[in-house]
């Protein structure tokens, strides 16, 4: 199964746009309704171990540090779901800035960030440039690599590649992993989506990974396609305008 993600209109015979409804202010109420779901969880979870703690009359000071570790756990949950969520929308504002963007440099950078704990690393960067917000799509690499690591086995493989083709200065990202059933590959990229299945890092993401992925690339005219492979796994593509 194979979806392409290109959002931008198309035009028809008559040379018009095709008129699109994307009802912005519905969107923004339903963005904001998914956040403010997500942040229950670590404020709920914080709010139970500190009234725990309160009604323990014997705890002592390492029941308290226990307890401090848990809530700070759940401040950094909170903490990179706001960026998340800001990155998300920073992307989908537009471009506030175009310059060019070497996109192998990059993802070589990507690489030496991330520690792939133990899995197999295949990196061949080829030239690949672009124009755009370097910061953004230094954000799209990153996300794409933490994302191929994280969702993947004990023992697997991580694929890593620039190139241009035809026009495009193309980034490839892929993994080992678990099956991705039918049905599930479009809605990844979809904002606080995730797979049933249990990722290889328990210190997961907020589910705004691949969503901020799809954002960044349409602010970028670029074209994200998703193959969910048959052995498990899954192969992304991010075809950007070449750098004239």
């Amino acid at each position: 199964m194979e979806i392409v993600l290109d959002a931008h209109p198309r035009t028809t015979r008559s040379g018009r746009t095709p008129a699109v409804d994307r009802r912005p202010v519905a969107a923004r109420e339903r963005f904001a309704a998914y956040v403010a779901h997500e942040l229950r969880s670590p404020l709920a979870a914080q709010r139970a171990l500190l009234e725990l703690a309160l009604s323990d009359a014997s705890a002592d000071v390492d029941a308290w540090r226990e307890v401090g570790r848990d809530a700070l756990r759940a401040c950094r949950q909170q903490e990179r779901l706001l960026d998340s969520c800001l990155a998300l929308a920073r992307s989908r504002e537009g471009l506030l800035r175009r310059e060019p963007v070497d996109l192998a440099a990059i993802a070589a950078e990507a690489v030496r960030a991330h520690d792939a704990g133990g899995l197999e690393g295949v990196v061949l960067l080829g030239e690949a440039r672009t124009s755009g917000d370097p910061d953004l799509v230094e954000r799209l690499v990153a996300n794409l690599v933490s994302n191929a690591i994280r969702h993947n086995i004990d023992g697997g493989r991580i694929e890593i590649a620039t190139r241009a083709d035809s026009g495009r200065a193309v980034l490839s990202v892929g993994n080992t992993g678990p099956r991705i059933p039918a049905g599930e590959l479009g809605r990844l990229f979809q904002p606080f989506q995730r797979l049933a299945a249990t990722p290889r890092s328990f210190d997961d993401g907020v589910g705004l990974g691949l969503a901020i992925v799809a954002a960044i690339a349409d602010a970028h005219c670029a074209v994200v396609s998703a193959r969910a492979r048959s052995g498990g796994g899954l192969a992304i593509d991010v075809a950007f305008p070449a750098l004239d």
